[in-house]
């Protein structure tokens, strides 16, 4: 064979020794930076010449085998594999020893083939980080018997990759002929997939900004695909927030048909669990038990040649997990290693322990990246980096069953609630921001995780809800708090006390992250190429500092396809939406509704910054207009009553749909031609001036010199044009939007909306406002 299979230790052992139940009861595991700091520790003493991270391959047949070892002790003969662990070690399953055991015997006969090693000390070290106390297991083994054992791995693993190396021939070949599936593409479609084409090449990363309409799935998608072969890919990761955009990615995929390529879809755990009330071990689930002995088959089922495209979507997924009786979700994440395109949410490649960027590393993967509607990896980036502990939760926990009926849970936890009183008492609440977490307060948040991990182990069986999630939100926070710096906040939130309450209500305590970049820098310089695009993101600054794009980052801003004399854009001017002005709003908005609706009777979306505004307009037109059909959104709207709102807009259709700024309506929805041909923004979308939004004003400013635009303006401005976008979809559509409120007059503002809207002439813009009176007073 002319090409060789490359592998990492771990990946080699997890497929070759992997056996028996799938048991995640052997948590929590020490965090990134615990294990940094533990691993270090067991370096620190040793004695001189002691070697660290030891980079050793060695091949058999097709394989070539690779990694790093953890530590070697030349005067000793020694090798350590080292693993932190909390807990009791006597509870750890016995799959993951032996997986220990596998990998540190492959790492022992690369090393004495490549010194010449007749014997070799081969030791699990495995490093309490609590206690910091270690407990060593060792074996002494042969060369002969370590190149066995070798031998042995790669024997199970090499079919595989032999099939591995086939089908990468034959997908890369498949790659090469792919041609786009239309007879041209769209206006500004070409310039878009040139720059991601030229992007994957060179190995950069590209932010695009690209109008709406044009096919950005699809623009961004082939011409990655069509680079594949030559950077040398070895995955393509699709990120998405929301269901409809990995949806798109999907479809865009089956339509272009490229016959070898295996295409996954990640999907949340409760959306994939069969079990939801059972622990993932085998003494709870019947789906775990047994899971590593019968994966083998349930692999190769999914993964089999259908002479077409493998899409492997969550029902298809489903299928053969039930068929081979293994749990979908986990079976899902096994095929990651195997599959070509990988669709999923965010929070799959950017999160703290992100799936896809932890099994890239450590397979050494060459990762194409495209980030689709990347305006909102800012919020979310902001979410995944952020914890909070709230006093209900511990509330709850406290009172759980299992909380009054252990000793030592309902000890540890009424604890924390003492040291948590004890903050309360401070009286600078209501809300205070912190340096770092209360000493006392972490040392009880440690001791009640503690508490209640060993007590899981203990009774794997048990299933309290309430204690499960406080456990939840207590370790984000104690992650998070290891990795405090300026990009975060840590603060403490008190509500104010009820009418005739005689105390206040608990604290909320919150690690609030304000600039994802120092996370998300990382994860983009890991992939080769990234390409992140929207229909929104300008100022094209305010994205490259908070998502940390690398400093030589391409930039492409394709010119729209679409023409000012499609969409009539109007400023309100006499009309403010401030706060203080709101009542006095409601009538003039109303007679502009009604007075558009009156010219052109059709459908149209009418924007707002809350529920509460929105239902003051809404009944205000039901009174002066009651001929004039509309609906509205209610909050925490289920899937079907947000589809029957959708189900208003037809072609033939007339009438108001009210809708909240930055919504489920707000994006992500295509109601093209007569389905929608106007849209009325209330608001300019800026965030509430509060105690927070103040402290990440002053952050900013700090970081960026622009306090005021990075947390009022920008975030306010994206919401109000990715609204406006949902009525010109084609270059066939007509429409118009109204800005309602004298602020849209501003030239700061109208510097943000897109190039190509032509704003109708009107009065001239008020005077700037008094510095004090920002944001947009």
């Amino acid at each position: 064979m002319n090409h060789r299979y490359t592998v990492a230790v771990r990946e080699l052992c997890e497929f070759a020794a992997k056996q028996g139940d799938l048991d995640l009861r052997f948590t929590p595991a020490p965090s990134a930076l615990e294990g940094m700091a533990g691993h270090a520790l067991v370096a620190a003493r040793r004695g001189p010449g002691y070697q660290t991270e030891l980079s050793l391959q060695g091949d058999h047949g097709a394989l070539r085998v690779r990694g790093r070892a953890d530590g070697y002790d030349p005067a000793r003969q020694r090798l350590e594999e080292v693993k932190t662990h909390k807990g009791r070690l006597d509870r750890q399953p016995p799959s993951h020893r032996q997986l220990h055991w596998a990998q540190a015997k492959v790492y022992g006969w690369l090393l004495c083939r490549q010194q010449n090693l007749a014997a070799l000390d081969i030791a699990l070290v495995y490093l309490d980080i609590g206690s910091q106390q270690e407990t060593v297991f060792t074996e002494r083994c042969s060369a002969g018997e370590l190149r066995q054992h070798f031998e042995q791995q790669c024997e199970r693993f090499l079919a595989w990759a032999e099939q591995q190396l086939a089908h990468r021939g034959a997908r890369d070949a498949a790659l090469q002929a792919l041609a786009f599936p239309f007879d041209g593409f769209r206006a500004g479609q070409r310039p878009l997939a040139e720059a991601v084409y030229k992007a994957a090449n060179a190995g950069r990363c590209l932010l695009a900004q690209a109008p709406t309409g044009i096919g950005k799935t699809l623009g961004t998608l082939f011409p990655l695909l069509k680079a594949a072969p030559g950077a040398k890919l070895d995955k393509l990761f699709f990120l998405a927030a929301k269901t409809s955009g990995r949806q798109l990615a999907i479809d865009a995929l089956a339509r272009l048909a490229v016959g070898p390529l295996r295409v996954l879809e990640l999907v949340a755990r409760d959306k994939a669990c069969e079990h939801p009330d059972k622990a993932c071990h085998g003494e709870s689930c019947p789906l775990a038990r047994g899971f590593y002995d019968r994966l083998p088959d349930a692999r190769a089922a999914a993964l089999a040649p259908c002479g077409s495209t493998v899409m492997l979507q969550q029902d298809r997924v489903r299928e053969v997990a039930r068929q081979h009786t293994v749990c979908p979700y986990y079976l899902s994440q096994e095929l990651v290693r195997w599959a070509d395109v990988v669709v999923g949410d965010y929070h799959y490649y950017f999160d703290l322990g992100a799936l896809l960027h932890g099994l890239a590393q450590a397979n050494l993967w060459r990762v194409g990246l495209l980030v689709d509607e990347a305006h909102n990896l800012v919020e979310r980036g902001r979410r995944m980096y952020s914890a909070e502990l709230r006093p209900d939760t511990l509330a709850e926990a406290r009172r759980s069953v299992t909380a009054q009926t252990v000793p030592a849970l309902k000890k540890a936890l009424d604890k924390l609630r003492r040291c948590w009183a004890a903050l309360d008492r401070d009286p600078s609440l209501p809300y205070q921001v912190h340096a770092a977490l209360p000493v006392p307060l972490r040392a009880a948040l440690q001791q009640a995780c503690a508490a209640i991990g060993e007590h899981d182990a203990e009774h794997p069986r048990t299933q309290d809800a309430a204690l499960r999630a406080f456990h939840f939100e207590a370790l984000q926070l104690l992650r998070l708090a290891e990795l405090l710096d300026t990009h975060s906040l840590l603060d403490v939130t008190r509500p104010p006390a009820g009418a005739g309450a005689r105390r206040a209500a608990p604290s909320t305590l919150c690690i609030r992250n304000l600039v994802p970049a120092p996370f998300l820098a990382p994860r983009l310089a890991a992939a080769h190429t990234s390409t992140l695009f929207s229909a929104t993101l300008q100022p094209r600054h305010y994205y490259a500092d908070l998502l940390g794009l690398p400093a030589d980052h391409a930039v492409i801003d394709v010119v729209s396809p679409f023409q000012p004399g499609q969409l009539r854009v109007e400023i309100a001017r006499h009309i403010s939406t401030r706060y203080r002005h709101r009542a006095a709003s409601l009538d003039p908005i109303v007679a502009l509704i009604a007075r558009e609706f009156e010219a052109r009777p059709g459908n149209y979306l009418a924007f707002f910054s809350s529920y509460d505004y929105l239902e003051q307009v809404a009944d205000r037109l039901a009174v002066r207009h009651p001929q004039l059909p509309s609906w509205r959104q209610s909050r925490r709207m289920p899937e079907a009553e947000r589809q029957r709102f959708l189900a208003r807009f037809t072609d033939a259709g007339q009438g108001i749909g009210f809708a909240v700024l930055g919504g489920a309506f707000s994006e992500g929805i295509d109601l093209p031609g007569r389905r929608l041909i106007g849209a009325f923004l209330s608001t300019l979308g800026l965030p509430q001036v509060n105690p927070v939004n103040e402290q990440i004003r002053a952050r900013m400013q700090a970081m960026f010199g622009a306090g005021d635009d990075y947390t009022y303006l920008y975030p306010g401005l994206q919401k109000v044009v990715q609204a406006a976008g949902r009525v010109i979809r084609t270059p066939e559509d007509r429409g118009v939007v109204h800005l309602i409120d004298d602020r849209y007059a501003r030239r700061e503002v109208q510097a943000l909306l897109p190039a190509w809207w032509t704003l109708a002439p009107g009065a001239p813009p008020p005077p700037p406002p008094p510095p004090q009176t920002y944001p947009f007073g």
